[in-house]
């Protein structure tokens, strides 16, 4: 790309003639930055295809090409490198606006980062500067595409929303030019259009054309990586919050999808309840105008299968950095053929709730054949929609986002707490206090990279008529982004809905809790009423000891079995393990089936996985010989001659269920089978009793300073009972009045006092079963020392090395 500073200059000066030539009807020819007529280029000429034809997909690699050369060749483009994802491909933003814009991108910056936090206009006759901010502001929009990277028309929309907007001259286009920003992420997973791509390339024609390759889509987080929008623990999610949230603020962010096939062919807000309570209220509605509005210019099109209010809510901060931080979040979710093949779907196929009119759904799709053409042209009628509505409503949005910053930073909020204090953990020196330290620190890293101040105690202080060591972070509630602090260092207390009086609980869709105290075993206190400040300080960037909390003696032979089934949980433990540098060893189906295992493993690792996929595998129907079948009859011998010859083996969560049924481990879970309608825990922190003298429980931090109480993260999880004199219970679930810390729990009962973790001998080795995901993905700091010390043990449980 050329030299930006030239670019900004040669556009600043050319600014005025530019915009009168967006004005004169000029079609697919523009004026380049230096001074050139290009010829804007249609995605067709760089791809070589359409994007939406049929069995064609694009690398990442022509993607870059593309918004390249669309830059060099419109003054309504600028693409900026953003930096390297994971495993080293470009990221990149795409800005879209009219010539006059771009050349004042930093006023329009500047605008925002001064409405998002009206204390900057400070006091006396503020209103009146708000007034001029908000008249000369833009609305700023970001559009995010193939985060999920088999939703593939997320990726290809991204090339025909930028060329419409570069080269269209209609009064409809000129209109969202000029009152608005578009910051457009092609995609949110650059590595992971290649792993897609290059699968589907090579599998076309054979029985394997259309599946999911046999790998994570993300190199660590698979599907999860969409869950990242507040623990930040990847590096495509810093870049766009570093990068984009926090550099430009926007007012809405379109966030492109695609769902399962016998749907609706899109879904659009608002999103069904229950709402996040620290949402603001004009954010919700925003929300709700805007989804109804695209769904409504959707119908006028004739485009068939659109519903609101389904599916999706708001509830998880994991899916909507933007809610907490002035803006909304429009999610959009399309129907999916099978990649780029098409499918044909009978109406009597689809879900029954779409075969009918609703309220909620006005236009019935009749079923039949459905295409990758189809997908991006919904796609691309609903971003057009919402930029419409963007452009239409320019003052209403600026100011509302004014208004909810002016509301954030209001002292004395009705019902709302005052501050929040993170003590520090009373012996920082030894291992639980370690561990303590390092999760506090995480926390301010989180905070941090939100937009949240804090302030340390140079002093101790009383608040609350409770006093408070020196160090005790203070984090304020009268500050821009109170909403995102709040909501993380809470409780959660998900309401009891169901999916008909008296019926099954209704199915959250994603999980009911996100304390990050409890989930790294940090204290939070809620202070609700003002208290004299002690001398502050800020609160330094530390750098967080995650090499230090292992002790590697003689941890230099540990196995992590994966499967080419892609398995989240097996990705996140391999994060946890490279970001803690310890050393392992991907163990591959074939090598375990293999045997010999003793020989070169000390202990191996089997992630959550149900005991079916880990034994058979990708079916052999659809994936080639080489890839298809898990362990089988082989593999489960070969584990349990290592566990024999003095190994251990740890089964995470659903994987212990492949360890009680095919290994013998003397243990019964107590919740397999169980109906939801007697037991129901969707996602929720728990609380968990063990012995803190335990070698597996060493360096575990006491929950709120209770030694040997702690959390368990549960989520689909299991419980406990021994059968046998083998097994002994290390962890369990606390006494039902006790036992949600946070999230939604029903049925409590039927687990309390069981077993969460559970160690098991067999011959000279030894297995150990968690119930539950003590790495859950990547924030669970309070559990990974039970996970850290079954890895550091031999068989005998003595620390390797000693």
């Amino acid at each position: 790309m050329r030299c930006r500073r030239a670019l900004l200059f040669t556009r600043l000066l050319t600014a005025a003639v530019a915009f009168c030539l967006s004005l004169s009807g000029v079609g697919t020819a523009a004026r380049g930055a230096q001074g050139q007529t290009a010829t804007i280029p249609a995605p067709r000429d760089v791809l070589g295809f359409t994007p939406g034809e049929d069995r064609r997909l694009a690398s990442w690699a022509q993607f870059v090409d593309y918004f390249q050369r669309l830059d060099r060749a419109s003054d309504r483009v600028l693409v900026q490198e953003l930096g390297k994802t994971t495993l080293g491909r470009p990221f990149l933003l795409t800005i879209i606006s009219s010539p006059a814009n771009l050349a004042r991108l930093d006023y329009y910056r500047e605008i925002q980062r001064k409405l998002a936090d009206p204390r900057i206009l400070g006091s006396g006759d503020s209103s009146a500067r708000a007034a001029k901010l908000i008249a000369d502001g833009r609305t700023i929009v970001l559009v995010t595409c193939g985060i999920h990277s088999t939703e593939v028309g997320a990726n290809l929309v991204a090339p025909m929303i930028a060329h419409r907007l570069a080269s269209d001259t209609s009064p409809e286009v000129r209109e969202i030019l000029d009152n608005c920003i578009v910051l457009l992420v092609p995609s949110l997973n650059p590595d992971g259009v290649d792993i897609v791509t290059d699968w589907y390339r090579k599998t076309l024609g054979t029985p394997s054309e259309g599946t999911g390759p046999p790998q994570l889509y993300h190199h660590y987080t698979g599907h999860d990586n969409n869950r990242d929008w507040y623990a930040f623990t990847q590096i495509e999610t810093q870049l766009t919050v570093d990068k984009v949230h926090n550099v430009w603020h926007p007012q809405i962010v379109h966030d492109i999808h695609q769902q399962g096939q016998t749907g609706s062919r899109m879904f659009l807000p608002p999103y069904t309840e229950p709402w996040e309570p620290n949402v603001p209220p004009l954010i919700q509605a925003g929300v709700n105008f805007l989804g109804m509005t695209m769904a409504w210019e959707l119908a006028a099109e004739n485009k068939a299968g659109v519903m609101n209010y389904s599916t999706y809510d708001a509830w998880t901060p994991a899916r909507a950095y933007q809610h907490y931080h002035g803006g909304i979040r429009i999610l959009s979710e399309t129907a999916s053929a099978q990649l780029a093949t098409p499918v044909t779907i009978p109406l009597t196929s689809l879900n029954s709730e779409v075969r009918e009119r609703n309220w909620n759904f006005p236009l019935v799709w009749p079923g039949g054949e459905w295409r990758l053409a189809n997908i991006v042209d919904y796609m691309q009628s609903a971003a057009f929609a919402l930029l419409r509505g963007a452009a239409r409503y320019r003052d209403r949005w600026v100011r509302g986002f004014y208004q909810i910053g002016q509301e954030a930073v209001t002292p004395a909020k009705p019902g709302a707490p005052f501050a929040f204090l993170l003590p520090p953990p009373p012996d920082a020196a030894d291992l639980a206090g370690m561990w303590q330290s390092a999760g506090l620190s995480r926390i301010e890293a989180i905070l941090r990279r939100g937009g949240v101040e804090q302030s340390s105690a140079d002093l101790p202080f009383t608040a609350g008529g409770v006093q408070y060591p020196a160090g005790t972070r203070i984090v304020r509630m009268d500050q821009p982004y109170a909403a995102f602090a709040r909501t993380l260092l809470e409780r959660q207390r998900y309401p009891d809905l169901r999916e008909y009086p008296g019926g099954p609980p209704r199915r959250p869709y994603d999980v009911t809790a996100h304390t990050l105290p409890l989930l790294m075993g940090a204290r939070a206190v809620r202070i609700d009423t003002p208290f004299p400040m002690p001398p502050l300080r800020s609160v330094p960037p530390e750098t967080f000891p995650a090499a230090s909390l292992f002790e590697r003696r003689g941890i230099t032979r540990l196995g992590l079995y994966r499967s080419h089934v892609p398995v989240m949980d097996e990705g996140w433990t391999r994060w946890f393990l490279d970001d803690f540098r310890v050393p392992y060893t991907s163990m591959s189906d074939a090598e375990i089936r293999a045997g010999g295992l003793r020989a070169r493993y000390d202990t191996i690792i089997l992630p959550s996985q149900s005991a079916a996929s880990i034994i058979n595998g990708l079916p052999a129907s659809r994936y080639p010989a080489n890839i298809s079948g898990g362990l089988g009859s082989a593999g489960i011998a070969a584990l349990a001659a290592f566990v024999e010859a003095g190994g251990t083996l740890i089964a995470l969560e659903e994987a212990s269920d492949f360890a009680i049924e095919h290994l013998g481990v003397p243990v019964k879970n107590i919740l397999k089978g169980v109906s939801p309608r007697v037991f129901y825990c969707p996602g929720s922190i728990l609380k968990i009793r063990f012995a803190a003298d335990d070698p597996l429980a060493r360096g575990v931090p006491p929950l709120e300073g209770t030694p040997g109480e702690g959390i368990a993260w549960f989520e689909g999880s299991g419980a406990f009972e021994p059968t046998g004199d083998a097994a002994r219970v290390v962890a369990r679930f606390g006494e039902a009045r006790e036992l949600l810390l946070s999230g939604w729990l029903l049925g409590a009962k039927k687990i309390a006092n069981k077993g969460a973790i559970v160690k098991s001998r067999r011959g000279r080795g030894r297995i150990v079963l968690f119930a539950f995901r003590p790495q859950y993905r990547g924030q669970s700091l309070a559990t990974l020392p039970f996970l850290f010390n079954a890895i550091g043990q031999n068989g005998n449980g003595t620390r390797n090395g000693n």
